[in-house]
Formats: C-alpha cells, structure tokens, sequence
C-alpha cells in the first residue's frame, strides 16, 4: 500500500475518546486527506518532550460520530501518511468484574469482536494478506503504559480481554451476564477495528481502557448502564488519563525497533 506524500510529521499517534476532545493548546490543526475520506476531524499537532504528536478525537470534537460510523479506515491512514510509528488509544470501557472498579484503568492485551456493520481492514484486494491477531496490541507499550500508570500511582490493571460491542446501545443484563462468565474484563463500542487497522498499517498501537462502570449493574453493584454518568466519571478522570499519555510519551523512543513494524512483510504469500 502506498501512502501520498504529506507535509506534516509526527512520531506518536493519540486517539481521544468519549470525553477527550482537545489536547491542550499551542496545536496546529491540519486536514489530512486519505483514500478512505476524511478523518473523523482535524488532526492537532504538538511537540511535547522534543517529539511530534499527532491528537484526532475518534468520535469527532462535536461527537457527532457513532461507535460504527466512526471512519477508522480514514482515521488510520492519516496517521500512519505523517510517519507515526505509535499509537495510544484510550477510551471509556464498562467493567464486567466486580475488581476492576470505576476510576480504574486496564492495559487490554486481548479484544474480542461482536460488531456487525465495520470495514474492518486495508486489504480488499488487489493486494490481499492474512495477519495474525493472537497478540493484537503492542506488546513493548503495553508494558510502558503499566510501568507509567505504576509511576503515577494510578490503579492499574496490566491485562484484560476487551469485548467489543456495535453500540451506541448499551448492553442487556443478560448479555453483560454472559461476557463476565466468559471471563472477559471490559466491554467497550470503539476498540475495534482500530487496534487492528493499526496493525495492518504496522504501527505499535496500546490501550488504555478508564473504567467507568459496571456494565449492566454486575454483582447490584449499580444500575442500568446511563451515558451522562460514563461521561462523567470519565471527564473527573480526565487528568489521570491525560498524566499517563504526558508521562508515555515522555518515556516512547520513537527510533525504537518493534515486530509491529514489520507484520505485514512477515506475512507476504
């Protein structure tokens, strides 16, 4: 896949999620074209510890994209035309453990999909790969991304399996009940494809889930799942997430070598 040449670099790529809208100020705001449409918004560049970053709220400043409306295709293809090497994506996820309490963060090492209606890869043809998901994010940044919380004094959990909802429903008791029985940690309406359009692209890619909930009130320990309330909790939060990525980025060698970098020609035919 080739990718058109673009005027603006960045090392490191954040994808803001419900509730993380800007990244400070002192950015400079571009459009990014792609093959795939416009990016979800424009994209904010900064320099922040001598490294070029690149912000994009995934829903949209206005959050005017759905979960499965989000055009994550465009969104991964403008990061990856300014050079981005890394990617942190945080976002709000439900807990479906009574341990992983709201407030609470969880460095995902495994996701499972239950969406329906995405585009969901790059390669359609004429060029056609099969990639591996057994470890579908980065494996160096996820143990940067604890080791930081850790250093924050931020309650982190260091794995955990994320399922992956269409939305913008929230879930059924029922259907909450059978996701904590199959052991899964978070459950979240965002978190896939991106991870996975990433890799593709082969770029490092880590998640940060922030705890908002209990999904569908597990254990009596809340009530039925209501959007205001997520994003409040994850605005009260807001700092704890921005304080990791600040202290990530601080600590990313953006010359560092990674296999995610080289998925794809691993994987020629």
């Amino acid at each position: 896949m080739g990718f058109a040449t673009c005027d603006y670099r960045a090392d490191i790529g954040v994808f803001g999620g419900s509730g993380f809208y800007d990244f400070g100020s002192n950015v400079e705001s571009v459009n990014i074209e792609t093959p795939y449409g416009a990016p979800s918004d424009k994209i904010s560049l900064v320099e922040i510890f001598g490294k070029r970053v690149a912000f994009l709220p995934r829903h949209g400043k206005e959050h005017q994209f759905s979960p499965t409306n989000i055009p994550y295709r465009a969104n991964l293809w403008a990061m990856k035309a300014l050079g981005v090497k890394k990617i942190i994506g945080p976002c709000a996820a439900g807990s479906l453990q009574a341990e992983v309490k709201p407030g609470s963060f969880v460095i995902c090492d495994q996701f499972v999909d239950r969406t329906k209606h995405r585009q969901d890869t790059f390669f359609q043809g004429p060029y056609v790969t099969h990639l591996s998901a057994a470890e579908p994010y980065c494996p160096k940044l996820r143990s940067l991304a604890y080791q930081c919380a850790q250093d924050l004094n931020i309650e982190v959990h260091p794995q955990g399996t994320m399922v992956v909802i269409e939305g913008p429903r929230f879930s059924t008791k029922a259907e909450s009940q059978w996701f904590r029985q199959m052991g899964w940690t978070v459950v979240n309406m965002t978190g896939y494809p991106e991870c996975y359009l990433a890799r593709e692209l082969e770029m490092c890619y880590v998640n940060i889930s922030l705890i908002t909930d209990y999904d569908a009130g597990i254990d009596g320990l809340a009530g039925a799942v209501v959007a205001s309330d997520v994003i409040k909790i994850f605005q009260e939060n807001n700092h704890k997430v921005k304080n990791l990525i600040y202290k990530m980025i601080e600590k990313i060698n953006v010359e560092e070598d990674c296999g995610c970098l080289h998925v794809v020609d691993e994987n020629r035919f």
